[in-house]
């Protein structure tokens, strides 16, 4: 796209010459003189605008932005040549894809003649998946700046938005320094000798006497303790639902939103602790990642996953047991994300029984926040109180729900969307601690 465009200098003129006119019409002045000021502006633009024609055209690149994390600003150049002999005033925005906030777009730049410069600017998206850059619009102004010359420079480009994987970097490091409370994960003490047997260590001031390795403290001539860790080599599923139940938003942030960042950080986490991860998908389209201790496991979650988004149709739950009965030989927990509702009982107990036959199962359930918020509001009018009485039946069906699926042996975590990482991580390392898988 290029194009001639007046500035505002040269509609002033204009408008300056128009009023000439109507003076000369009214016999304020010549009725030479309107023509004089014209025939003056137009040569003027025509000046301008062949000067302006036979310039070089800018180059213009792009930092080579190739994934962002969503919900957090990112720092986007771009670098802007000059191979004119003289210098460019310019206007730059660049088309950055649709639907993304910006910061410090357009702007006003000064390119020295046979020079650069750079523009940067912040960009943020709230959604993950694929988009793409378009070129960027520069408008350059004439030497006499009665014209602005409109071109598209530099070229187009994709770019991937992943979930915001900081948290993970967060708990990675905690992890590592042994402050896994600092991030809301709870370590509590173990009570018997847990499962596996870690390493010999001095004996502390709180160790249970059992722990003493009394053939070690003879050789040592000091109290020695044995030091055991959870079980290792086990193996989670995530099954991950993208039903259009999964579509519902508390705030900016959607139920399925929520659960793939769960997923995500309890794959790091589950990996932290020595076992094999797997995801699988349910209700939308069909994605598999076969369980794995890989350390790229995360890695590769986030290049499956990240484009996911809910669909319109409804869970599977048999299709996934199904699945993950022929797909999962061994013994796992399996953890399935969803939003339960009581009408799935006909489907989803049936598919209970076949995994319990093999696998340890747990449901964690979004509750929406609106429910929340509707049960701790005042009542003060008819419309409150059908919205009170409302929010308390769905409630309660939602509770004997639960507990038709605790009878049958499953495991249940019922939070709201903001609080599932944190609640799903601290109960898969409880289930751990417990020694039950």
């Amino acid at each position: 796209m290029r194009m001639l465009l007046p500035s505002r200098l040269l509609l002033i003129l204009a408008g300056l010459g128009l009023a000439i006119a109507i003076g000369a019409a009214l016999g304020w002045w010549p009725d030479a003189l309107w023509r004089y000021v014209v025939v003056l502006i137009a040569a003027a633009s025509v000046v301008d605008a062949i000067a302006l024609l036979r310039l070089p055209l800018p180059v213009a690149e792009r930092d080579a932005v190739t994934a962002f994390a969503a919900g957090r600003w990112h720092e986007v150049r771009l670098r802007v040549s000059n191979e004119a002999r003289r210098a460019i005033h310019a206007r730059i925005h660049d088309l950055h894809p649709a639907g993304f906030e910006s910061r410090d777009l357009p702007q006003e730049v000064e390119i020295p003649a046979r020079g650069w410069a750079q523009v940067t600017y912040g960009l943020r998206s709230s959604r993950r998946g694929n988009f793409d850059f378009g070129q960027a619009t520069l408008r350059m102004r004439s030497g006499l700046g009665l014209l602005e010359r409109q071109i598209r420079v530099g070229e187009s480009q994709s770019v991937r938005v992943y979930p915001d994987f900081g948290a993970l970097s967060g708990y990675a490091l905690l992890a590592t320094d042994h402050r896994l409370s600092q991030l809301g994960v709870l370590q509590r003490r173990r009570r018997g000798e847990g499962m596996d047997f870690h390493q010999l260590r001095e004996y502390r001031i709180g160790d249970s006497l059992r722990r003493i390795d009394w053939k070690a403290t003879s050789r040592m001539h000091r109290l020695i303790s044995r030091e055991y860790q959870d079980e290792r080599d086990q193996v989670i599923m995530i099954v991950l639902d993208c039903s259009r139940r999964m579509a519902a938003r508390d705030g900016e942030t959607s139920h399925f939103d929520a659960a793939l960042d769960a997923a995500l950080l309890l794959g790091h986490v589950g990996l932290h602790h020595g076992d094999a991860v797997g995801v699988l998908t349910m209700g939308g389209e069909p994605r598999f990642i076969a369980p794995r201790k890989s350390r790229s496991t995360i890695t590769l979650m986030l290049h499956r996953l990240y484009d996911l988004e809910p669909s319109d149709r409804a869970p599977d739950y048999h299709a996934v047991a199904l699945e993950i009965m022929q797909r999962v030989r061994k013994r796992a927990l399996v953890m399935v994300l969803s939003n339960l509702r009581d009408e799935d009982d006909d489907t989803l107990l049936p598919a209970l029984e076949m995994l319990r036959r093999r696998h340890l199962v747990l449901f964690a359930s979004l509750r929406e926040r609106i429910l929340t918020a509707a049960l701790s509001a005042a009542v003060h009018d008819f419309d409150s109180a059908l919205s009170h009485a409302a929010a308390a039946d769905y409630l309660r069906d939602r509770f004997a729900s639960f507990r038709r699926l605790e009878r049958r042996g499953a495991q249940l975590l019922d939070v709201e969307p903001q609080e599932l990482p944190l609640a799903l991580v601290n109960r898969y390392l409880e289930i751990k601690r417990s020694g039950i898988l």
